[in-house]
């Protein structure tokens, strides 16, 4: 064989080798990213929903756990998406939730207001089990092994001890940390915010339904509409093609090219519009006496945008009315009835609707806590893990509200709680 012949089939071997490499790199990489993109889908997430349970005695089952159960647990990556269901980055469970113990103070809560909020969450979870696939995500907390599952155990749980406590009138267990300690598992969940990687704490906005004067024809004082959409909206997009400024230019009023098209629903000022855009549900006061609840629908499809006021966001919210203050459902005769005091809005998609959560602040030298549960969420939401927003009440306007937030905390420590 001529040295010439055996150089050649040298470099010959060597490139198939280095195509061999190649191929097998990118199909292991390509493997890696289907794998991650099938966990941001939750396509392995189905699941059976249990019936509630009718005792706290029969439930109790449930606490005997190997004490090693979670510590075997393997933290995985996590695919973390927006609200349009695409992948933005990855991030390690372990990086930011870690077990712990609530600290040894009361923790605050209005009980009938609780439970309200957390037996209708519960109704949500039986209800839309089968057209509600975003209920079924397993979330951020997959990672410390917490299924839906173990979600729906502990609003059950917690619904029976409130139920129990309050029919024998006595204060509420749940109050209790070491009664809390000794039944769940307690995850601190440390904030993640790749615009501030400082922040360890929960930044706690505060949200409200604020009271605000409309007509329900337009007058020189209210002429900035609401509107509805009609029955056919479900298979005429029309509406997404039209920003917040469009509609507001008046095309769905008299004279307008889509004139017709929508049902107005109230008239207010341009201030009353913001506040109910910014909030999601309004309480009007009609000039003829009546007063009505409403709550956002359906959005045009456009991203609210972080950092750009509200009145230039192209998003545009259409309306319907409703029997009470309204949170998460993926459809608006679907919704949550939440509770102030209560109730957090968050990322539904990464953290989960159902969630209980128990945020930590100190108040006069001492550890306060709280105790809500994740019921509502917000375009601001879409990923955010390092931020919840609390339901503070109903308010007249809004010095009212301010005032009543300078109690509450601008940051907090935050816990999850799972029954074991």
């Amino acid at each position: 064989m001529s040295n010439f012949f055996r150089q050649k089939l040298s470099l010959s071997l060597g490139i198939a080798a280095l195509l061999t490499n190649t191929l097998v790199h990118s199909y292991f990489s390509s493997l890696a990213k289907n794998t991650e993109l099938a966990q941001a889908e939750n396509i392995q997430d189905n699941f059976a929903l249990s019936q509630p349970q009718v005792s706290l005695a029969a439930m109790q089952t449930f606490s005997i756990n190997p004490p090693d159960k979670y510590a075997a647990s393997v933290s995985v990556g996590y695919p973390v998406i927006d609200e349009w269901k695409n992948y933005k980055f990855s991030i390690n469970g372990n990086q930011i939730l870690s077990s712990t113990k609530l600290p040894a103070s009361k923790v605050n809560f209005n009980q009938p207001d609780l439970l309200s909020t957390l037996v209708n969450t519960r109704q949500y979870f039986q209800d839309h089990n089968s057209d509600d696939p975003d209920i079924q995500r397993k979330g951020l907390l997959g990672t410390q092994g917490v299924s839906v599952e173990d979600v729906i155990k502990t609003l059950d749980f917690m619904i029976v001890v409130l139920k129990e406590d309050m029919a024998n009138n006595r204060p509420t267990r749940l109050q209790d940390p070491n009664f809390i300690n000794k039944n769940f598992r307690v995850i601190k969940w440390n904030a993640y915010n790749k615009q501030n990687t400082r922040q360890k704490q929960l930044r706690i906005t505060k949200y409200a339904v604020f009271i605000h004067p409309g007509s329900r024809k337009k007058t020189a004082k209210f002429n900035t509409p609401i509107y509805s959409l009609k029955d056919n909206a479900a298979t005429d997009k029309f509406y997404t093609r039209y920003t917040k400024q469009d509609v507001l230019s008046g095309i769905y009023e008299p004279g307008g090219k889509e004139f017709g098209k929508v049902q107005p629903l109230a008239y207010l000022t341009r201030d009353g519009l913001e506040e109910a855009l910014l909030q999601g549900t309004i309480l009007i006061n009609f000039t003829d006496g009546s007063q009505a609840f409403f709550n956002v629908d359906r959005n045009n499809g456009m991203s609210y945008i972080r950092g750009v006021k509200g009145t230039a966001q192209k998003r545009y919210w259409y309306f319907k009315k409703v029997d009470a203050i309204k949170g998460y459902g993926h459809k608006i005769d679907a919704k949550i009835s939440i509770k102030p005091g209560v109730t957090f809005a968050g990322d539904v998609l990464n953290i989960g609707v159902g969630k209980i959560v128990v945020i930590e602040n100190n108040q006069g030298g001492r550890k306060n806590l709280r105790m809500g549960v994740i019921a509502d969420t917000g375009g601001a939401f879409l990923p955010n893990l390092y931020q919840l927003d609390f339901l503070a009440g109903i308010f007249q306007n809004r010095q009212e509200f301010n005032q009543h937030i300078r109690q509450l905390p601008e940051y907090a420590t935050a816990y999850f709680l799972v029954k074991k």
